[in-house]
């Protein structure tokens, strides 16, 4: 028994669905059914493109403050694991130094 594969869906093609849900000319059920797609797939386009609709008004230096102040604090995370092992192997290997 072959088993389907998952279907792949452009950007572009969702954010026109998803568009299509959020203008409520159409139902959710009748945009899925022209579209041959789940009513839960539409809802869930329809969801994010909500979600991030104000991203897209940002200006792209608030943006990128956004994501380098997030790999910052990734980086800081870093930084501060080492410092503690860095520590520890200190204090382990100071009788052989």
């Amino acid at each position: 028994m072959e088993r389907s594969s998952r279907k792949k869906f452009s950007s572009s093609f969702k954010s026109k669905v998803a568009l299509e849900a959020v203008k409520g000319l159409k139902t959710i059920n009748e945009i899925a059914s022209e579209y041959g797609l789940q009513p839960s797939q539409v809802s869930e386009w329809k969801r994010v493109l909500i979600e991030n609709m104000p991203e897209l008004f940002e200006r792209k230096s608030q943006s990128r403050e956004k994501h380098f102040e997030k790999e910052k604090e990734e980086l800081l995370k870093i930084i501060g694991s080492l410092k503690v092992d860095n520590d520890f192997y200190k204090k382990k290997l100071k009788p052989y130094l």
